[in-house]
Protein backbone atom coordinates (compact mmCIF):
# COMPACT_ATOMS: atom_id res chain seq x y z
CA UNK A 1 0.00 0.00 0.00
CA UNK A 2 1.49 3.20 -1.11
CA UNK A 3 2.27 5.54 1.78
CA UNK A 4 -0.55 8.70 0.45
CA UNK A 5 -3.42 10.39 1.61
CA UNK A 6 -5.88 10.99 -1.29
CA UNK A 7 -7.66 14.63 -2.29
CA UNK A 8 -10.08 14.25 -4.64
CA UNK A 9 -11.57 17.76 -5.46
CA UNK A 10 -14.76 17.69 -6.40
CA UNK A 11 -14.74 20.65 -8.58
CA UNK A 12 -17.09 24.32 -8.38
CA UNK A 13 -20.22 24.96 -10.03
CA UNK A 14 -19.45 23.34 -13.53
CA UNK A 15 -21.15 26.63 -15.78
CA UNK A 16 -19.81 25.58 -19.04
CA UNK A 17 -21.29 21.82 -18.59
CA UNK A 18 -24.57 23.24 -18.04
CA UNK A 19 -27.57 21.92 -17.94
CA UNK A 20 -25.24 18.62 -16.87
CA UNK A 21 -24.90 20.00 -13.78
CA UNK A 22 -28.15 22.13 -12.97
CA UNK A 23 -28.72 19.23 -10.69
CA UNK A 24 -25.57 17.31 -9.81
CA UNK A 25 -21.92 18.03 -9.16
CA UNK A 26 -19.40 17.47 -12.28
CA UNK A 27 -17.87 14.25 -10.49
CA UNK A 28 -21.57 12.93 -10.60
CA UNK A 29 -22.32 13.53 -13.92
CA UNK A 30 -22.84 10.08 -15.89
CA UNK A 31 -20.43 8.67 -17.91
CA UNK A 32 -20.26 5.97 -20.98
CA UNK A 33 -23.84 4.53 -19.68
CA UNK A 34 -23.42 3.53 -16.45
CA UNK A 35 -20.39 5.07 -14.54
CA UNK A 36 -19.64 8.50 -13.39
CA UNK A 37 -17.05 10.44 -13.20
CA UNK A 38 -15.79 10.17 -9.71
CA UNK A 39 -15.23 6.40 -10.24
CA UNK A 40 -12.66 7.63 -12.34
CA UNK A 41 -9.59 9.21 -10.14
CA UNK A 42 -10.92 6.73 -6.85
CA UNK A 43 -10.46 3.65 -9.29
CA UNK A 44 -7.11 5.05 -10.28
CA UNK A 45 -6.44 4.98 -6.58
CA UNK A 46 -7.21 1.19 -5.69
CA UNK A 47 -5.60 0.41 -8.60
CA UNK A 48 -2.47 2.23 -7.62
CA UNK A 49 -2.78 0.81 -3.74
CA UNK A 50 -3.94 3.74 -1.89
CA UNK A 51 -6.90 3.51 -0.32
CA UNK A 52 -7.32 6.49 2.46
CA UNK A 53 -9.40 8.76 -0.12
CA UNK A 54 -11.33 11.78 0.85
CA UNK A 55 -13.68 13.53 -1.59
CA UNK A 56 -13.94 17.21 -0.91
CA UNK A 57 -17.51 18.61 -1.92
CA UNK A 58 -19.15 21.51 -2.38
CA UNK A 59 -21.93 22.28 -5.15
CA UNK A 60 -24.79 19.54 -6.26
CA UNK A 61 -23.53 16.92 -4.27
CA UNK A 62 -26.33 15.06 -2.58
CA UNK A 63 -26.12 12.48 -5.72
CA UNK A 64 -22.58 12.60 -5.74
CA UNK A 65 -22.93 11.28 -1.82
CA UNK A 66 -25.02 9.21 -2.27
CA UNK A 67 -23.01 7.23 -5.09
CA UNK A 68 -19.92 7.18 -3.04
CA UNK A 69 -21.80 5.93 -0.33
CA UNK A 70 -23.35 3.09 -2.43
CA UNK A 71 -20.33 2.05 -3.91
CA UNK A 72 -16.93 2.34 -2.17
CA UNK A 73 -17.34 0.31 1.02
CA UNK A 74 -13.92 -1.28 2.35
CA UNK A 75 -14.36 -4.35 5.04
CA UNK A 76 -13.91 -4.11 8.46
CA UNK A 77 -10.23 -5.43 8.45
CA UNK A 78 -9.14 -2.70 5.95
CA UNK A 79 -8.02 0.26 7.04
CA UNK A 80 -9.20 2.17 3.39
CA UNK A 81 -11.93 4.71 3.26
CA UNK A 82 -13.68 6.83 0.86
CA UNK A 83 -15.23 9.72 2.97
CA UNK A 84 -17.46 12.66 1.93
CA UNK A 85 -15.07 16.10 3.22
CA UNK A 86 -18.16 18.40 2.34
CA UNK A 87 -17.73 22.52 2.44
CA UNK A 88 -19.23 23.64 6.16
CA UNK A 89 -19.25 25.97 9.37
CA UNK A 90 -16.39 25.31 11.51
CA UNK A 91 -15.28 27.08 14.45
CA UNK A 92 -12.24 28.12 12.49
CA UNK A 93 -14.37 29.24 9.70
CA UNK A 94 -17.74 29.78 8.14
CA UNK A 95 -17.18 30.07 4.32
CA UNK A 96 -17.79 27.80 1.62
CA UNK A 97 -14.42 26.75 -0.49
CA UNK A 98 -13.10 29.77 -2.09
CA UNK A 99 -10.58 27.38 -4.36
CA UNK A 100 -8.99 24.54 -4.85
CA UNK A 101 -6.00 25.63 -2.36
CA UNK A 102 -8.46 27.03 0.41
CA UNK A 103 -10.61 23.61 -0.16
CA UNK A 104 -7.73 22.12 1.36
CA UNK A 105 -6.87 24.55 3.87
CA UNK A 106 -9.83 23.94 5.24
CA UNK A 107 -9.04 20.45 5.88
CA UNK A 108 -5.23 21.28 7.80
CA UNK A 109 -6.76 18.81 10.70
CA UNK A 110 -6.86 16.02 8.86
CA UNK A 111 -3.86 16.12 6.93
CA UNK A 112 -1.78 17.31 10.25
CA UNK A 113 -3.25 14.46 11.97
CA UNK A 114 -2.60 11.52 9.31
CA UNK A 115 0.42 9.42 9.63
CA UNK A 116 1.10 9.36 5.16
CA UNK A 117 3.84 10.89 4.05
CA UNK A 118 2.70 12.25 0.98
CA UNK A 119 -0.86 13.92 -0.50
CA UNK A 120 -1.93 13.32 -3.71
CA UNK A 121 -4.67 16.12 -5.08
CA UNK A 122 -6.74 15.05 -7.71
CA UNK A 123 -9.43 16.64 -10.09
CA UNK A 124 -13.25 14.66 -9.78
CA UNK A 125 -13.88 15.61 -13.55
CA UNK A 126 -10.93 13.98 -15.71
CA UNK A 127 -10.94 10.46 -17.27
CA UNK A 128 -7.68 8.82 -17.75
CA UNK A 129 -5.75 5.52 -16.22
CA UNK A 130 -2.33 6.27 -14.14
CA UNK A 131 -0.72 4.18 -11.44
CA UNK A 132 0.23 6.67 -8.87
CA UNK A 133 2.80 4.45 -7.76
CA UNK A 134 4.71 5.30 -10.84
CA UNK A 135 4.77 8.97 -9.98
CA UNK A 136 5.25 8.20 -6.29
CA UNK A 137 8.90 6.85 -7.68
CA UNK A 138 9.28 9.79 -9.36
CA UNK A 139 9.43 12.28 -6.77
CA UNK A 140 11.34 9.88 -4.38
CA UNK A 141 13.98 9.23 -7.09
CA UNK A 142 14.24 13.16 -7.96
CA UNK A 143 13.93 13.92 -3.63
CA UNK A 144 11.40 16.39 -4.79
CA UNK A 145 9.12 18.18 -2.25
CA UNK A 146 6.26 18.55 -4.97
CA UNK A 147 5.46 16.39 -8.45
CA UNK A 148 3.11 17.24 -10.90
CA UNK A 149 1.92 14.87 -13.70
CA UNK A 150 1.89 16.05 -17.23
CA UNK A 151 0.99 15.49 -20.68
CA UNK A 152 2.67 16.41 -24.06
CA UNK A 153 0.54 18.20 -26.35
CA UNK A 154 1.60 20.28 -29.78
CA UNK A 155 1.67 24.20 -30.05
CA UNK A 156 -1.95 24.34 -31.05
CA UNK A 157 -3.37 22.34 -28.10
CA UNK A 158 -0.53 24.48 -25.21
CA UNK A 159 -2.38 27.28 -25.83
CA UNK A 160 -5.48 25.84 -23.23
CA UNK A 161 -3.28 24.35 -20.44
CA UNK A 162 -0.64 25.42 -17.64
CA UNK A 163 2.48 24.50 -19.82
CA UNK A 164 6.02 23.70 -17.86
CA UNK A 165 9.46 24.89 -18.37
CA UNK A 166 12.13 22.75 -17.14
CA UNK A 167 15.19 21.77 -16.86
CA UNK A 168 17.33 18.53 -18.11
CA UNK A 169 16.98 16.68 -14.81
CA UNK A 170 13.42 17.09 -15.85
CA UNK A 171 12.75 19.62 -12.62
CA UNK A 172 10.27 22.55 -13.42
CA UNK A 173 11.78 26.55 -13.98
CA UNK A 174 8.85 28.14 -14.24
CA UNK A 175 4.65 27.92 -15.63
CA UNK A 176 2.60 29.82 -18.15
CA UNK A 177 -1.21 29.60 -17.70
CA UNK A 178 -2.47 28.96 -21.77
CA UNK A 179 0.62 31.04 -23.21
CA UNK A 180 -1.37 33.05 -26.64
CA UNK A 181 1.83 34.69 -28.66
CA UNK A 182 4.42 32.80 -29.92
CA UNK A 183 6.94 34.79 -27.29
CA UNK A 184 5.47 32.87 -24.19
CA UNK A 185 5.21 29.97 -26.05
CA UNK A 186 9.32 29.48 -26.99
CA UNK A 187 9.87 29.83 -23.01
CA UNK A 188 8.05 26.70 -22.19
CA UNK A 189 8.97 24.82 -25.50
CA UNK A 190 10.87 21.38 -24.80
CA UNK A 191 12.80 19.95 -26.94
CA UNK A 192 11.33 16.84 -28.84
CA UNK A 193 14.30 15.34 -28.31
CA UNK A 194 14.31 15.35 -24.17
CA UNK A 195 10.75 13.50 -24.67
CA UNK A 196 11.84 11.19 -26.56
CA UNK A 197 14.78 10.12 -23.99
CA UNK A 198 12.22 9.31 -21.49
CA UNK A 199 10.52 6.33 -23.57
CA UNK A 200 7.86 8.72 -24.86
CA UNK A 201 7.17 9.45 -28.63
CA UNK A 202 6.80 13.40 -29.18
CA UNK A 203 5.51 12.93 -32.62
CA UNK A 204 5.46 17.17 -32.70
CA UNK A 205 4.30 17.76 -29.11
CA UNK A 206 7.09 19.60 -27.61
CA UNK A 207 4.91 21.56 -24.90
CA UNK A 208 4.22 19.57 -21.33
CA UNK A 209 0.93 20.66 -20.20
CA UNK A 210 -0.39 20.28 -16.32
CA UNK A 211 -3.07 17.54 -16.18
CA UNK A 212 -3.71 19.12 -12.52
CA UNK A 213 -2.50 15.91 -10.54
CA UNK A 214 -0.20 16.86 -7.78
CA UNK A 215 1.80 14.94 -5.05
CA UNK A 216 2.97 16.53 -2.23
CA UNK A 217 5.21 16.00 0.79
CA UNK A 218 2.65 15.88 3.41
CA UNK A 219 4.80 18.96 5.85
CA UNK A 220 5.86 20.96 3.04
CA UNK A 221 2.00 21.29 2.09
CA UNK A 222 0.68 21.69 5.53
CA UNK A 223 3.62 24.45 5.78
CA UNK A 224 2.29 26.48 2.81
CA UNK A 225 -1.48 26.55 3.22
CA UNK A 226 -0.62 27.80 7.11
CA UNK A 227 1.18 30.72 6.29
CA UNK A 228 -0.63 31.88 3.22
CA UNK A 229 -3.68 32.82 2.22
CA UNK A 230 -3.35 31.83 -1.40
CA UNK A 231 -7.18 30.13 -2.84
CA UNK A 232 -6.20 28.77 -5.72
CA UNK A 233 -3.34 25.51 -6.67
CA UNK A 234 -2.67 26.61 -10.02
CA UNK A 235 -3.11 30.12 -9.83
CA UNK A 236 -1.00 30.82 -6.75
CA UNK A 237 0.65 28.09 -4.37
CA UNK A 238 1.99 25.87 -7.23
CA UNK A 239 4.21 28.62 -9.13
CA UNK A 240 5.11 29.77 -5.41
CA UNK A 241 6.69 26.33 -4.80
CA UNK A 242 8.35 26.35 -8.08
CA UNK A 243 9.98 29.73 -6.81
CA UNK A 244 11.28 28.06 -3.04
CA UNK A 245 11.26 24.51 -3.78
CA UNK A 246 11.87 21.50 -5.66
CA UNK A 247 8.82 20.52 -8.56
CA UNK A 248 9.55 18.00 -10.34
CA UNK A 249 7.54 16.80 -13.02
CA UNK A 250 6.20 13.18 -14.18
CA UNK A 251 5.35 12.44 -17.77
CA UNK A 252 2.39 10.60 -18.72
CA UNK A 253 1.41 9.48 -22.21
CA UNK A 254 -2.05 7.79 -22.01
CA UNK A 255 -4.87 8.66 -22.67
CA UNK A 256 -6.46 11.60 -20.87
CA UNK A 257 -9.48 14.16 -21.20
CA UNK A 258 -10.42 16.88 -18.80
CA UNK A 259 -14.33 16.61 -19.16
CA UNK A 260 -14.49 20.84 -19.17
CA UNK A 261 -17.23 21.69 -21.83
CA UNK A 262 -20.46 19.71 -23.22
CA UNK A 263 -18.45 19.46 -26.51
CA UNK A 264 -15.46 17.53 -24.38
CA UNK A 265 -17.80 15.25 -22.49
CA UNK A 266 -19.83 14.33 -25.50
CA UNK A 267 -17.01 13.62 -27.30
CA UNK A 268 -15.15 11.73 -24.89
CA UNK A 269 -18.47 8.86 -24.85
CA UNK A 270 -18.83 8.81 -28.40
CA UNK A 271 -15.35 7.88 -29.15
CA UNK A 272 -15.67 4.96 -26.14
CA UNK A 273 -18.52 3.73 -28.53
CA UNK A 274 -16.16 3.55 -31.48
CA UNK A 275 -14.56 -0.81 -32.17
CA UNK A 276 -11.41 0.72 -31.17
CA UNK A 277 -11.80 2.80 -28.41
CA UNK A 278 -9.22 5.16 -26.75
CA UNK A 279 -9.89 4.53 -23.23
CA UNK A 280 -11.51 1.06 -21.94
CA UNK A 281 -12.82 1.02 -18.74
CA UNK A 282 -12.73 -2.83 -18.42
CA UNK A 283 -8.98 -3.05 -18.37
CA UNK A 284 -8.62 -6.56 -16.41
CA UNK A 285 -5.29 -4.77 -14.84
CA UNK A 286 -6.38 -1.80 -13.50
CA UNK A 287 -11.19 -1.44 -14.35
CA UNK A 288 -12.72 1.36 -13.66
CA UNK A 289 -15.24 0.55 -10.76
CA UNK A 290 -18.61 1.13 -10.16
CA UNK A 291 -21.72 0.46 -7.91
CA UNK A 292 -23.52 -2.86 -9.13
CA UNK A 293 -27.38 -2.62 -10.10
CA UNK A 294 -28.48 -5.79 -10.36
CA UNK A 295 -30.26 -4.93 -13.36
CA UNK A 296 -31.63 -7.28 -15.75
CA UNK A 297 -29.71 -7.94 -19.38
CA UNK A 298 -31.09 -5.50 -22.39
CA UNK A 299 -34.22 -6.93 -24.46
CA UNK A 300 -34.03 -5.58 -28.20
CA UNK A 301 -36.22 -6.52 -30.88
CA UNK A 302 -34.94 -6.52 -34.16
CA UNK A 303 -32.54 -3.73 -34.50
CA UNK A 304 -29.85 -2.58 -36.30
CA UNK A 305 -27.00 -1.44 -34.26
CA UNK A 306 -23.22 -0.10 -35.07
CA UNK A 307 -20.29 0.58 -33.25
CA UNK A 308 -22.30 1.74 -30.06
CA UNK A 309 -22.68 1.02 -25.57
CA UNK A 310 -25.49 -0.09 -24.68
CA UNK A 311 -25.96 -0.70 -20.64
CA UNK A 312 -27.78 -3.06 -18.87
CA UNK A 313 -31.83 -3.08 -18.38
CA UNK A 314 -32.73 -1.36 -21.55
CA UNK A 315 -35.85 -2.24 -23.81
CA UNK A 316 -35.64 -1.37 -27.29
CA UNK A 317 -38.43 -1.64 -29.22
CA UNK A 318 -38.18 -3.42 -33.22
CA UNK A 319 -37.17 -1.71 -36.31
CA UNK A 320 -34.95 0.55 -34.69
CA UNK A 321 -31.42 1.99 -35.45
CA UNK A 322 -28.91 3.13 -33.22
CA UNK A 323 -25.24 4.28 -34.76
CA UNK A 324 -22.49 5.58 -32.60
CA UNK A 325 -24.93 6.05 -29.30
CA UNK A 326 -24.21 5.35 -25.89
CA UNK A 327 -27.20 4.29 -24.44
CA UNK A 328 -27.16 4.69 -20.60
CA UNK A 329 -29.18 2.41 -18.38
CA UNK A 330 -32.70 1.71 -18.00
CA UNK A 331 -33.31 3.64 -21.69
CA UNK A 332 -36.31 2.07 -23.22
CA UNK A 333 -37.17 3.11 -26.33
CA UNK A 334 -40.49 2.73 -29.13
CA UNK A 335 -40.29 1.12 -32.20
CA UNK A 336 -38.71 2.70 -35.68
CA UNK A 337 -36.86 5.06 -33.79
CA UNK A 338 -33.48 6.32 -35.41
CA UNK A 339 -30.64 7.59 -32.70
CA UNK A 340 -27.18 8.55 -34.28
CA UNK A 341 -24.13 10.26 -32.39
CA UNK A 342 -26.06 10.48 -29.17
CA UNK A 343 -25.29 9.99 -25.73
CA UNK A 344 -28.37 8.78 -24.13
CA UNK A 345 -27.47 8.83 -19.95
CA UNK A 346 -31.17 6.75 -19.33
CA UNK A 347 -32.79 6.40 -16.22
CA UNK A 348 -32.75 6.33 -12.68
CA UNK A 349 -35.52 4.17 -12.34
CA UNK A 350 -38.36 1.98 -14.21
CA UNK A 351 -41.57 3.76 -14.48
CA UNK A 352 -45.11 2.62 -15.61
CA UNK A 353 -48.64 3.70 -14.87
CA UNK A 354 -51.02 1.57 -13.54
CA UNK A 355 -51.83 -0.07 -16.54
CA UNK A 356 -47.71 -0.75 -17.67
CA UNK A 357 -47.46 1.66 -20.61
CA UNK A 358 -43.84 1.97 -21.10
CA UNK A 359 -42.02 3.53 -24.31
CA UNK A 360 -43.76 0.56 -26.32
CA UNK A 361 -47.26 1.65 -26.42
CA UNK A 362 -49.21 2.72 -29.23
CA UNK A 363 -51.58 5.24 -27.17
CA UNK A 364 -51.31 6.78 -23.96
CA UNK A 365 -48.28 7.74 -21.67
CA UNK A 366 -44.86 6.75 -22.77
CA UNK A 367 -41.59 6.95 -20.75
CA UNK A 368 -38.47 7.12 -22.79
CA UNK A 369 -38.12 7.41 -26.38
CA UNK A 370 -41.61 7.20 -28.31
CA UNK A 371 -42.27 5.42 -31.56
CA UNK A 372 -40.63 6.92 -34.71
CA UNK A 373 -38.51 9.48 -32.92
CA UNK A 374 -35.58 10.68 -34.91
CA UNK A 375 -32.65 11.75 -32.99
CA UNK A 376 -29.24 12.84 -34.34
CA UNK A 377 -26.32 14.74 -32.63
CA UNK A 378 -27.38 14.85 -29.23
CA UNK A 379 -27.07 15.08 -25.57
CA UNK A 380 -29.98 13.52 -23.45
CA UNK A 381 -29.99 13.61 -19.97
CA UNK A 382 -31.83 11.27 -17.21
CA UNK A 383 -35.02 10.17 -16.90
CA UNK A 384 -35.96 11.90 -20.51
CA UNK A 385 -38.83 11.30 -22.25
CA UNK A 386 -39.50 12.00 -25.79
CA UNK A 387 -42.44 12.21 -27.92
CA UNK A 388 -43.68 10.29 -31.13
CA UNK A 389 -42.25 11.19 -34.13
CA UNK A 390 -40.45 14.59 -32.56
CA UNK A 391 -37.02 15.28 -34.52
CA UNK A 392 -34.11 16.35 -32.50
CA UNK A 393 -31.31 17.12 -35.25
CA UNK A 394 -28.65 19.33 -34.50
CA UNK A 395 -27.79 19.89 -38.04
CA UNK A 396 -31.62 21.30 -37.89
CA UNK A 397 -31.08 24.32 -34.98
CA UNK A 398 -31.21 27.54 -35.71
CA UNK A 399 -27.62 28.00 -34.07
CA UNK A 400 -24.85 26.16 -32.56
CA UNK A 401 -26.24 27.87 -29.14
CA UNK A 402 -29.63 28.31 -29.06
CA UNK A 403 -32.49 27.07 -26.15
CA UNK A 404 -36.20 26.39 -26.16
CA UNK A 405 -37.15 25.56 -22.67
CA UNK A 406 -36.04 21.68 -22.05
CA UNK A 407 -34.45 21.71 -25.46
CA UNK A 408 -31.27 23.42 -25.84
CA UNK A 409 -28.18 23.65 -28.58
CA UNK A 410 -24.78 23.93 -26.79
CA UNK A 411 -21.29 23.67 -29.01
CA UNK A 412 -23.96 22.67 -31.69
CA UNK A 413 -25.49 19.29 -29.77
CA UNK A 414 -28.79 19.29 -29.00
CA UNK A 415 -28.59 18.74 -24.88
CA UNK A 416 -32.36 18.13 -23.30
CA UNK A 417 -32.05 18.39 -19.58
CA UNK A 418 -32.63 15.57 -17.27
CA UNK A 419 -36.31 14.83 -16.29
CA UNK A 420 -37.43 16.90 -19.06
CA UNK A 421 -40.85 15.23 -21.33
CA UNK A 422 -40.68 16.26 -24.85
CA UNK A 423 -44.34 16.36 -26.79
CA UNK A 424 -45.29 14.76 -29.67
CA UNK A 425 -44.15 15.82 -33.14
CA UNK A 426 -41.81 18.13 -31.55
CA UNK A 427 -39.30 20.46 -34.07
CA UNK A 428 -37.19 23.01 -34.62
CA UNK A 429 -38.64 25.68 -35.37
CA UNK A 430 -37.54 27.62 -38.76
CA UNK A 431 -34.93 30.27 -39.01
Amino acid sequence: MLDALCLILGGGKGTRLLPLTEYRSKPAVPVAGKYRLIDVPISNCINSQISRIYVLTQFNSVSLHRHIRQTYNFDLFHNGFVEILAAQQTLDGNNWFQGTADAVRQQLRLLKETTNRYILILSGDQLYRMNFGEMLKTHQQANADVTISTVPVDAAAARGFGIMQLDDSGRVLGFVEKPKDEAALSRVRTAASWIDQRGIQSRGREYLASMGIYLWNRELLVNLLENTTHDDFGKDIFPMAIRQHHVQTHLFDGYWEDIGTIRAFYDANLALAQADPPFRFADPAAPIFTRPRFLPSTRMGSCTIRDSLIADGCLIGSSTVLEKCVVGMRTQMGKNVTIRNTVIMGADYYKTDTSGCTADAETGPIWGIGNGAYIDGALLDKNVTIGRNARLVASEAPSPNCDFGKVMVRDGIVVVSKDASIEDNWRFPRP
